[in-house]
């Protein structure tokens, strides 16, 4: 087994435990336990807790960018495009669930950080934010979507939105059933067409 390896296995191993435990309850420990490694190999990868958990949330982002690259067909017409993206993220945060938990409290407590681990989590982001930004801005240039909102705007937007919706279906899975409203919502708005005022 390569260092590499054994490195993926342990931030795994994190994913995992963070499916019945809270960030503070986990100990490297149990990391290693799970894992099936010594605990000082663990030390080879990471210098402590913090940077495990930290380089555990800053790889999801990564294997959420990389699966949108690969999910997203390049000569797709827009609306494949955006309906492959979206299918994909929805996908991810239900494949990845204890990583995209993971991300969310280590996303408020960057935050607090200063240098290094506030620029790595914010480039993370800023690459993913793209990722999408980049389907989108293909959306603006074809008439397709408006153009005085900026593409990284409306790509928080939509994560936003399809993040609002993985945590909604986690407590009412019935709601699957609208998954294509969402889409929906984001392209055309809230307001309905027949409303007053439109």
């Amino acid at each position: 087994m390569s260092r590499d390896d054994k490195k993926w296995l342990i931030m795994r191993a994190v994913e995992k435990l963070f499916t019945s435990r809270r960030l503070h309850e986990i100990t490297v420990d149990d990391v290693a336990r799970d894992a099936k490694v010594a605990k000082g190999t663990i030390y080879l990868y990471f210098k402590d807790k913090d940077d495990l958990f930290l380089q555990t949330a800053l790889c999801a982002f990564d294997d959420l960018r990389e699966a949108l690259e690969q999910a997203v067909p390049a000569d797709a017409p827009f609306d494949d495009q955006l309906a492959a993206a979206c299918r994909e993220i929805t996908a991810f945060f239900e494949r990845r669930r204890q990583a995209y938990r993971m991300i969310q409290p280590e996303d408020a407590r960057t935050l607090w950080h200063k240098g290094n681990v506030r620029k790595a989590w914010k480039a993370k982001r800023r690459e993913l934010v793209g990722a999408v930004a980049a389907i989108l801005r293909r959306g603006i240039d074809e008439g397709m979507l408006r153009e005085d909102l900026p593409a990284p705007m409306l790509a928080h937007v939509l994560l936003g939105l399809l993040r609002l919706r993985s945590w909604y279906l986690a407590e009412h899975p019935e709601a699957e059933k609208h998954g294509g409203l969402l889409l929906d919502l984001f392209l055309r708005g809230a307001r309905r067409a027949d409303a007053a005022g439109s």
